[in-house]
């Protein structure tokens, strides 16, 4: 059995780790009985830790909001995480927090041993950003949807489609993704009743947040489902393409806000893609230089026959007598 003060910080990692724990279960991972586990939590909200509790069969423990910040507990794979994360930040698509994240981190690495702070060092001196460029998500948005997504608060907010269209949505929001620059919100839209995808910088949060709601189950795990959407169903025409070359050779060159990839063997693999136009669509598939297979829309093969024509006919005039 653990000494006092060592299942002190275990418990409170476990608390950290997860939000809601019943006390056997709890008990079960200290190796004490449920008495011990609740004199234990006492001794931590004698330290300043805020230890909600539920009582009852179906209670439980979970770390809650006190009026001050208390110590975090961090082994040395999530300290080097964080540091990493923090000189990070100033240079990525949330605004608003980097002066934070840079007090931030200089108050973690002062209290980082001298072998993590060198870690940390060794991969910062070789790591270099490049400008960042368009839109940012600002921090304090991306904060109250996160934690409405945690809580299971509604949010309502007004929203600017890709084509400029507003409109007024009121949802349920599951999961946040963050592909390449983008923050997205995978949410139930209440009004169309149907799983939609809206882009953080998009959207102007209206107060307050709630009431709360069961949380409901989306017909794919969130970042496929999201990436589904922004390469796919915002467009007038979803293109899917049989790509002849390996998928890691393709992912070199497409990003993947612009497609989505699924593999198929060693030497080919699945794209799929949406534009506005067939003419969009065949630029897109054509700029890459792969060999591939038009497997939809099935218009677009006849639409890439007439193009071909007006190619040839572009340059029959150069051709040699």
């Amino acid at each position: 059995m653990l000494e006092t003060s060592a299942r002190l910080l275990r418990l409170l990692s476990l608390l950290q780790a997860r939000q809601d724990w019943t006390g056997a279960e709890l008990a079960t991972r200290l190796e004490v009985d449920v008495r011990t586990v609740r004199r234990d939590v006492d001794r931590l909200r004698n330290l300043g830790y805020p230890v909600d509790a539920t009582p009852g069969v179906a209670g439980g423990y979970r770390l809650g909001v006190g009026a001050s910040l208390p110590p975090l507990l961090l082994d040395d794979e999530e300290a080097v995480a964080v540091a990493i994360s923090l000189r990070t930040a100033a240079a990525g698509s949330v605004a608003g927090i980097e002066e934070t994240s840079i007090r931030a981190l200089t108050k973690l690495e002062h209290m980082l041993p001298s072998r993590l702070r060198h870690r940390v060092s060794a991969l910062q001196s070789v790591v270099v950003h490049t400008p960042s460029y368009g839109p940012s998500v600002d921090a304090e948005v991306l904060a109250t949807v996160a934690g409405a997504c945690r809580e299971h608060m509604r949010l309502r907010f007004e929203y600017r489609s890709h084509d400029g269209s507003a409109s007024r949505r009121q949802v349920e929001p599951h999961s946040l993704v963050n592909i390449g620059r983008r923050w997205y919100v995978l949410a139930w839209d209440l009004d169309r009743a149907d799983w939609r995808t809206f882009r953080l910088d998009r959207l102007e949060l209206k107060t307050p947040t709630g009431p709360r709601f069961p949380p409901r189950t989306p017909p794919a795990d969130a970042a496929t489902f999201v990436s589904r959407g922004v390469t796919g169903r915002a467009y007038k025409f979803e293109g899917k393409f049989l790509i002849h070359a390996p998928i890691d050779r393709v992912a070199e060159k497409v990003t993947p806000t612009s497609a989505r990839l699924e593999p198929v063997d060693d030497t080919s693999c699945v794209l799929h893609a949406g534009a506005d136009s067939l003419l969009g669509m065949a630029v897109f598939i054509s700029m890459y230089g792969f060999e591939f297979e038009v497997l939809e829309p099935t218009e677009l093969v006849g639409y890439l026959r007439d193009h071909i024509g007006r190619l040839h006919r572009a340059v029959a005039r150069h051709d040699p007598e």
